[in-house]
């Protein structure tokens, strides 16, 4: 339990530190997490199988199975149930000695539904512990599971709306059409190429799902020179990173004559994970 209780440190710092993670969990998880109730729907949504099988299993009426013909049409025949990773086990103390019948479908289908929602509350357990050392982990009953996701992972989705809130610019405006080519670039970006500038920029995989928890902006710094027959500008991105030091990452675009191109834009993406100063 010591990986999931480090886990649990992570995401505390995570809020803490209004630093999300780019974490990926069942929703079921933050719901124990905050102590809320778990219901059917709740493994539906990650084992639509499972859930589906112990439905039909609790309304055989419905596929015209009887007491007569159960242990024919129904593949199991005790309290047995498979676990979250593969694994038969059973649902119960010794669920493997007890018959599963028509009449008692209903108390198996029961404890198997609770034994899939709550199989994982010892790792949610170390996960709590570990989040306790950090902060009060009994106010988390007052979040919503969707409240203390978006606390711990932030948003999934980084906009280009968002990414312009976050900008300085020097020595060039929002309208320059450079800035209008390359916030269109931008757009024209998947999710996931997004979050790779935004790394490059920031170091950051996810936003806060409140912006004003971000305290530094990145810069926009135009520099124009001559370079052959080509106008040329450098747009230094910069971040003051926790205050103490300063990174600064930069990306060239080459802009023809006439303006009729943005070149640089489909090449923007392959050069985010490492800093380059020429693109073309």
């Amino acid at each position: 339990m010591v990986q999931f209780r480090f886990l649990g440190i992570l995401m505390a710092v995570a809020i803490r530190t209004k630093k999300p993670l780019d974490l990926h969990l069942a929703p079921w998880v933050w719901k124990q997490l905050c102590c809320m109730p778990l219901s059917g729907a709740d493994l539906e949504e990650v084992d639509l199988l499972t859930y589906r099988t112990l439905q039909g299993i609790l309304h055989l009426e419905n596929s015209g199975i009887t007491a007569d013909n159960f242990h024919v049409m129904i593949p199991l025949d005790s309290f047995m149930a498979h676990s979250a990773d593969g694994r038969l086990v059973p649902v119960v103390p010794r669920g493997q000695n007890i018959s599963l019948t028509f009449s008692n479908r209903t108390e198996y289908v029961e404890r198997a539904l609770d034994y899939r929602l709550h199989e994982m509350d010892s790792q949610v357990d170390a996960v709590r512990e570990g989040m306790s050392t950090i902060i009060p982990v009994p106010l988390l009953s007052l979040l919503t599971a969707q409240q203390l996701e978006q606390l711990v992972c932030g948003l999934p989705e980084v906009s280009v709306e968002m990414l312009k809130k976050l900008v300085r610019y020097r020595d060039i405006t929002e309208s320059h059409q450079l800035i209008r080519w390359f916030w269109q670039s931008l757009k024209e970006f998947t999710n996931e190429e997004r979050v790779l500038f935004l790394r490059f920029v920031s170091g950051r995989s996810r936003l806060p799902s409140n912006l004003a928890d971000i305290s530094q902006k990145f810069q926009i710094i135009k520099v124009d020179r001559v370079r052959r027959r080509f106008l040329v500008f450098l747009l230094s991105l910069s971040l003051q990173l926790d205050g103490f030091h300063q990174s600064s990452q930069s990306l060239e675009f080459m802009m023809r004559q006439n303006e009729e191109m943005f070149k640089g834009s489909e090449y923007v993406c392959k050069a985010l994970p490492v800093q380059t100063s020429d693109l073309h």
